[in-house]
């Protein structure tokens, strides 16, 4: 990270188990952002990727870093899959991407706060500000229930964070803000 002039800022909470939101997406470049803010942490990381990207060899090297495909052409219940996972693991940490694509969404998927739910575990808001260029986890918190007033502190978090392509940041809300 300091050979390209960024540093990394923040801790790893105290838990075992952690659902990593990652906001702005917006570049290919985050990807290699985030696996450098991991490895300054010393936080060893898995993430969601489209299966598209998980072809022979590179696949391999892509699971090796810690990398989860995902077949977003169809439903395969992985809020479902990822909730047993961490159920199942003693520490475990997923990065998720809400916006789910590098293109402007006008919702995030509610994935992320589902799963963090699910598992009754904390929500980690892992962050690339590439004005600053710095990279690294703040605000952490047990989901409430309340997502309304959860999703409002995320978004008061990632307020003066910019991505890369700040005119492409989608917006930080969820099609149903209900409790």
């Amino acid at each position: 990270m300091a050979i390209t002039g960024w540093r990394v800022e923040g801790e790893i909470p105290n838990a075992n188990k952690m659902v990593v939101i990652a906001a702005p997406h917006t570049s290919n470049w985050d990807f290699l952002y985030l696996l450098g803010a991991a490895y300054s942490l010393r936080l060893s990381i898995f993430w969601l990727g489209k299966n598209s990207l998980f072809k022979p060899v590179v696949g391999h090297v892509l699971r090796f870093l810690g990398g989860i495909a995902v077949d977003r052409s169809r439903h395969t219940n992985l809020v479902a899959q990822l909730v047993e996972r961490f159920n199942e693991s003693e520490k475990l940490a997923i990065v998720i991407p809400p916006s789910g694509t590098r293109s402007q969404t006008d919702y995030w998927h509610s994935g992320f706060y589902q799963i963090a739910k699910g598992a009754n575990i904390c929500m980690v808001c892992g962050f690339l500000d590439y004005p600053r260029k710095v990279a690294g986890l703040g605000l952490a918190f047990m989901p409430t229930g309340n997502v309304s007033a959860d999703m409002e502190q995320i978004r008061q978090f990632y307020a003066p964070i910019q991505g890369r392509y700040p005119e492409i940041t989608s917006q930080i809300r969820l099609k149903d803000e209900s409790s």
